[in-house]
């Protein structure tokens, strides 16, 4: 089966954004920017089980739903609107089902950009290009990246709140200029994830079909 990237951009929208922001200096970035982008390198290091809400907005499309994480390898974004769209990674493989289509797709997870961002130890230091670090008076700050190998692919703006200090939103915007941006309605530490939460199936398969 031929899956395209795109087909996983509904729910790795976040992981492509986390996984461009980079732990090393680049040329032409001071000391203070480098030192924000140190804060978010050991603050996304330590996000390793979590749960909470988002919206994701592109245009005039709207949708709502959850998300899990559990590093190493394993995160599901729940949509609740449309009801029923998934995307999971079990830690091997990236699938996604849309109910509406009835329609099942999967890629390894290493060629997905959730694999770096799933990774026990996360290495945010190559292949990346930093466009600007944006500081506001509130303690609050945005990075704008870009993938260096691709750069008319488009950007990445990832936005942190100052206090508390977190994950509040990231935008994508393509190489047509078009804009995805997710905000996190809620983030919070989760231990003891379900197992089953980060396992499935393909619903598409009859019993008995090979």
């Amino acid at each position: 089966m031929t899956v395209s990237r795109r087909a996983f951009a509904l729910g790795s929208a976040a992981v492509a954004a986390i996984a461009a922001l980079p732990a090393h200096a680049q040329a032409g970035l001071s000391a203070e920017d480098q030192a924000t982008l140190r804060r978010a390198q050991t603050y996304l290091q330590g996000l390793t089980s979590a749960q909470g809400g988002f919206t994701e907005v592109s245009g005039p499309q709207s949708r709502e739903g959850r998300f899990y994480l559990q590093r190493p390898g394993k995160m599901r974004f729940e949509y609740t609107n449309p009801a029923g769209l998934l995307v999971v990674s079990d830690g091997h493989n990236v699938k996604r089902y849309d109910p509406r289509l009835n329609n099942f797709q999967q890629v390894p997870l290493g060629q997905t950009p959730l694999s770096t961002f799933l990774a026990r130890n996360v290495r945010l230091d190559q292949g990346v290009r930093i466009d600007r670090v944006t500081r506001m008076q509130s303690g609050a700050f945005a990075i704008t990246a870009r993938d260096a190998r691709r750069p008319n692919d488009g950007q990445i703006i990832l936005s942190f709140a100052g206090e508390p200090f977190r994950l509040r939103e990231w935008t994508i915007i393509d190489a047509q200029g078009g804009r995805t941006t997710t905000r996190l309605t809620t983030l919070e530490p989760a231990s003891n994830l379900a197992a089953s939460l980060f396992q499935l199936r393909d619903p598409t398969r009859r019993p008995g079909r090979n």
